[in-house]
């Protein structure tokens, strides 16, 4: 069945965070919800943000982190990229997968070719500026009318602040184009009957 005609409006973008359990299921969750989109005839383009400060995942012990997935461009990414492979029937590769080794790598290299004009480069607004513009370029390059971005490890994490700072400064600047979605374990105490509802309220527009 052909997918529906539809205007093309702003670029959205969907944040997909855990809390509490790394592995709980954010992959599968990104994965699942960009599928859908697709099947209702939008253009989406997944992306992966990692914590480590490894440049890709190839140098990872695997019993550690699990394997690495291999891209056709010969991305060494995280196994969530082949979720996105399976589920969207598309080839992923070095856009959709960002390390925070490369983000620092990438500032890093231009304060050394003096592209700050001699200011003293810092992690705001520098580092979630670089995460930013990933972001939107994605969507840029890839025509998307989602991005669909997964956040690597658990909310609260120290090491993953940046990621959770750009995502709110890209809520503040575009407040109907984004949407954050969060999956975490809810328990069912002993003495509860059932478990608390989630609520999620959407300004997206889709």
């Amino acid at each position: 069945m052909p997918a529906r005609s539809i205007k093309k409006q702003a670029t959205k973008y969907i944040f997909v965070s855990g809390g509490v359990i790394s592995g709980i299921g954010k992959g599968t969750t990104s994965a699942s919800i960009a599928l859908l989109l697709k099947a209702a005839g939008y253009k989406v383009a997944p992306l992966k943000f990692e914590n480590y400060l490894n440049l890709d995942a190839g140098t990872i012990n695997p019993i550690e982190h699990g394997d690495p997935f291999l891209c056709d461009d010969g991305t060494e990414a995280d196994m969530d990229i082949g979720s996105y492979e399976k589920f969207l029937n598309e080839d992923m590769g070095k856009d959709n997968f960002v390390t925070m080794g490369q983000i620092y790598k990438t500032v890093i290299d231009r304060e050394r070719r003096f592209e700050y004009d001699g200011e003293d480069v810092e992690a705001i607004p520098y580092i979630t500026d670089e995460i930013i513009s990933r972001v939107e370029n994605l969507g840029r390059k890839k025509d998307a009318d989602i991005v669909m971005i997964e956040l690597g490890g658990t909310a609260g994490e120290y090491q993953n602040v940046f990621y959770y700072e750009a995502s709110r400064m890209m809520t503040l600047k575009k407040p109907n184009d984004v949407l954050h979605v969060h999956v975490s374990y809810v328990p069912t105490p002993g003495h509860l009957v059932n478990q608390k509802p989630n609520r999620l309220n959407s300004r997206c527009g889709l």
